[in-house]
């Protein structure tokens, strides 16, 4: 079984935490990793983008010239692609961009981007994240002592207000419950720090 220290808030190690191997020591599946991440992106995207087409640009209605006779090319319309102010030929519309993977592949996913981390000694986990009022320089203390990289995800056991206030300031920190933990947060952070009750609650979901 994979073992991992566990660490208080000044960074000192108190104690060892058995790690379930089909959870953070699997063969990381790459082509799993990337399906899950695209996924997660294409559903974040709004679809709300629109172009006006040559028949809901206003105006264009009389026929610029006569068809024949003035050398010039014919034109039916001054609201047709080619012309300033025209319409936009094949422009956006709106469109839903999700789409759904299989729950396998998700549950691959996941668990293959957590391995790697594992695998790269890029997880930490702290045995609780507790604080007893809003303060900035508190996470940032705590951070530093478990020398953390630059892009760090918080993984808390629940809900907390508290700790997500504290540091939602600081550039390059995402704080999320474990119970929204997904691929791209995972593989897009240099360290993902664990509140020691997450990863139980990871392993019992998963494993």
């Amino acid at each position: 079984m994979p073992k991992i220290d566990v660490f208080n808030k000044t960074g000192e190690k108190v104690s060892e935490l058995e790690l379930n191997e089909a959870v953070f020591s699997i063969e990381p599946n790459v082509t799993a990793m990337h399906t899950a991440v695209v996924n997660y992106l294409a559903n974040q995207r709004q679809g709300t983008q629109s172009t006006l087409t040559r028949a809901e640009v206003s105006g264009g209605g009389k026929k610029p010239w006569r068809q024949k006779g003035t050398g010039r090319a014919r034109q039916g319309s001054t609201r047709a692609p080619q012309w300033y102010h025209g319409g936009i030929a094949h422009g956006p519309k709106p469109r839903d961009y999700r789409f759904a993977i299989p729950k396998k592949v998700k549950r691959l996913a996941l668990k293959s981007a957590l391995s790697s981390k594992f695998a790269a000694s890029e997880m930490v986990v702290l045995d609780e994240f507790k604080l007893d009022a809003i303060k900035t320089k508190e996470v940032v203390k705590v951070l530093a002592a478990l020398k953390t990289g630059k892009k760090t995800l918080i993984v808390l056991n629940e809900k907390d207000d508290v700790v997500y206030r504290s540091a939602r300031n600081i550039a390059g920190v995402k704080v999320i419950p474990v119970n929204t933990i997904n691929v791209y947060d995972v593989l897009n952070a240099d360290t993902v720090l664990f509140v020691k009750d997450a990863v139980a609650k990871v392993e019992e979901v998963y494993a």
